[in-house]
């Protein structure tokens, strides 16, 4: 499908594989979109700029960047920055058009349905976008997709007004009289208030007072407050809303002014906030911010979890407001015919964007597209491929055809450099994402063979011999599972499952290939800690041990808060999804089965905690090893994320984060340039076991041990520390 993009700081129209409709979702063929000109120019104008210019506004990449270089090296740093600079971002955040494909749990759209949808990265300017449901309304009849492809403007305008709380008869004035400026004043006189208009451009105020708004300001003014006081009878604004964009703190001030004792103003526009004392405390001015299309903006249990807010305590979220704005716009209240100065074919972006940036007295700018535009053509399936190179023969070279997927920032920062680094062991055949253009991206700059987001059509492909996969956690037992009974060997991310429900369905996967006699595909759960080798000299240390070993690990994990998708159904917590390392580091260590399992957390007394944030976990081996883990989200980034004491037979091992290993009573320690983790280790000794078969990296027995050992943790953690210690 075609899709614009933003690459390089230029508006370019790209052939980006289609997206799928996935649970609490919808797949929309594109009708129309509307070219938001400030926010979107917003984001060209930033990638335009020299990258010394961007540094100084924005320290803190650079010390992404220079962490970046600590821990991959200089040339790992400077691929990773050069392939973010040449990728495509989406862009666009409002669209019109048709259902074409209904996801899993949303029960009241269907195919045919004709549905406007809002969202920056998701409604975008594409030929099919996947709506959440919470972020799509229905088009009343007889409105065209070109007016309802405004939604998003139209709801952030519509929330800009509410939180002013207009009532009947007050006088307003907006200030910036752009799409969001004329839309804000039919919408006040929609309330019944009186508005007066302020903006630079004489044909948008003319365009403005044709729409119904009752008076302008001149733009060379030389004291707005005191025009504003003739207008109202000496008493100022009732409240002015603020839909233009500077960086200026003078207009804000002037706002103020404008106002009323006890007046209000409200900021929907990217205007500078610096405010003065005077200008608000001797008349006890209301200031309001309006966050874009109202609430469940930014909430992502609100957007992409589709957890409605009850009527009864919020009533107007960010769907109620789009869906009034569509009420009003086929109700005739509000008028964009006068406000549009064109549609183009999205063949024709860049011309778009160029008409949408000059400023005209008209706002409106929109792509139309050939795409679904009834249900009879979703009988067409969407393309959700698209090849980049034709696929090499195979040669007797013997290198294992990788396909990866979910192109997320580790995949990129990790797993795809270093196939590129083993390019002899290796070949990229292809990049599978939920995400066109992040699959596209990726692709494109590590030189596979084609970009999807169709998982069945790669595990279809017999080119494929191997998956790795990078997906959030929830996904990943199902997603191994049919790829082992396509015949596909996979790398599968941590953890291997998140419930004993699934960890028992691969297991019987693997004694029915036994019990058939069948030798299965690889299985390797990414515990790449092992495969460090700070990691394999500890092991040699206790390979010949005469008693008993005691290990002590330490995780300095940080916090993360608890609305970030690792704590929720989709990460199963920080013990189920990281601390598993520790537990297949531990075993493969001791090397001897774990024969029970004791945890203990903090019991957090605050909701900034969650209860498997902070836990000791203790483990003892068969031989009488005792190994424990202190998991924290209580430290400080300062102090080093991980380390490991082991006590064995007189011998002190002391590991310092991966960079340091420290024998003491004993010689053999190792100092590395970097951190390693074991990464590339762990993809050599993958593709060893793919192409030579014999022993795998990890056996499965220890795989699925460490993975019990999680299960076991987070049911101990869910229990009082009384039962916990019994």
């Amino acid at each position: 499908m075609k899709q614009v993009l933003i690459r390089a700081g230029k508006v370019v129209v790209a052939d980006v594989p289609a997206p799928r409709a996935a649970p609490g979702t919808v797949l929309v063929g594109v009708a129309a979109s509307c070219i938001s000109a400030g926010t979107e120019h917003a984001g060209i104008d930033a990638q335009r700029q020299p990258l010394v210019r961007r540094a100084l506004e924005h320290p803190e990449r650079v010390k992404a960047v220079v962490d970046l270089a600590l821990q991959r090296g200089v040339a790992g740093a400077i691929s990773a920055v050069r392939g973010e600079l040449n990728a495509g971002a989406p862009t666009g955040y409002s669209v019109a058009g048709t259902v074409v494909e209904v996801g899993a749990g949303v029960a009241d759209l269907a195919v045919g349905d004709r549905v406007a949808c809002a969202g920056a990265g998701l409604a975008s300017h594409a030929e099919l976008v996947a709506v959440p449901r919470n972020l799509v309304a229905r088009v009343p009849g007889g409105l065209s997709f070109d007016e309802a492809s405004t939604v998003t403007l139209g709801a952030i305008a519509l929330h800009g007004v509410r939180r002013a709380a207009p009532t009947l008869g007050e006088w307003f004035v907006v200030v910036g009289l752009g799409l969001l400026g004329q839309l804000t004043v039919q919408l006040l006189r929609a309330h019944g208030c009186r508005v007066a208009g302020l903006d630079l451009s004489r044909e948008r105020v003319a365009l403005a007072l044709a729409l119904g708004m009752d008076a302008a300001l001149a733009a060379d003014e030389a004291d707005p407050a005191a025009a504003v006081k003739r207008l109202t009878d000496g008493q100022g604004a009732d409240g002015v809303i603020l839909t233009a964009a500077t960086s200026s703190d003078d207009l804000l001030a002037s706002a103020f002014r404008m106002c009323r004792r006890k007046g209000r103003v409200v900021v929907v526009g990217d205007v500078g906030l610096g405010m003065r004392r005077e200008d608000i405390y001797p008349r006890e001015i209301e200031f309001f911010i309006s966050t874009s299309y109202g609430p469940g903006r930014y909430d992502p249990q609100y957007e992409r979890e589709g957890h409605d807010y009850p009527i009864g305590y919020v009533r107007w979220t960010e769907n109620r407001n789009m869906v009034e704005y569509l009420r009003l716009l086929a109700e005739g209240r509000v008028r964009l015919g006068p406000l549009l100065q064109g549609t183009f074919p999205v063949e024709r972006a860049p011309e778009a964007f160029a008409a949408a940036a000059a400023g005209a007295a008209q706002p409106i700018v929109l792509l139309s597209y050939p795409g679904v535009l009834d249900a009879a053509d979703a009988a067409a399936p969407p393309r959700r491929r698209v090849d980049l190179r034709p696929a090499p023969a195979r040669t007797g070279s013997g290198r294992t055809r990788i396909a990866l997927v979910g192109a997320g920032d580790f995949a990129r920062g990790v797993h795809l450099p270093n196939l590129q680094k083993l390019s002899s062991a290796f070949e990229l055949r292809a990049v599978m994402s939920r995400s066109g253009p992040g699959a596209l991206r990726a692709a494109e700059q590590f030189g596979a063979a084609y970009a999807t987001t169709d998982y069945d059509a790669v595990l279809a492909d017999d080119a494929v011999d191997a998956v790795i996969i990078c997906t959030r956690h929830d996904s990943h037992a199902a997603m191994a599972l049919a790829a082992l009974r396509a015949g596909k060997h996979v790398l599968l991310e941590k953890p291997l499952a998140l419930t004993p429900e699934e960890l028992e369905e691969l297991e019987r996967f693997f004694a029915d290939e036994a019990e058939a006699r069948r030798a299965p595909p690889v299985l390797l759960t990414g515990f790449n800690r092992r495969f460090s080798p700070h990691a394999r000299r500890l092991r040699e240390l206790l390979q010949g041990r005469g008693a008993p070993a005691m290990l002590d690990y330490r995780m300095n994990a940080g916090h993360i808060p608890l609305d970030h998708w690792v704590h929720g159904p989709q990460g199963g917590g920080r013990n189920i999804g990281e601390a598993c390392h520790v537990y297949d580091l531990l075993g493969y260590l001791v090397g001897e089965p774990v024969e029970t399992v004791q945890a203990l957390s903090i019991r957090p007394g605050t909701g900034h905690l969650a209860r498997n944030d902070n836990f000791v976990a203790t483990l003892r081996f068969r031989d009488g090893s005792l190994a424990s883990l202190t998991y924290t989200a209580l430290g400080n980034r300062d102090f080093p994320k991980e380390r490991l004491d082991v006590f064995c037979d007189g011998v002190v091992g002391e590991l310092d984060d991966y960079r340091g290993l420290r024998f003491h009573g004993r010689g053999g320690g190792l100092k590395t340039r970097r951190q390693d983790k074991g990464h590339l280790a762990e993809l050599e000794a993958f593709g060893r076991a793919v192409r030579e078969g014999g022993e795998w990296p990890i056996p499965l027995w220890q795989q699925v041990q460490a993975t019990r050992i999680a299960l076991r943790v987070e049911q101990l953690l869910g229990r009082s520390p009384a039962e916990a210690g019994s």
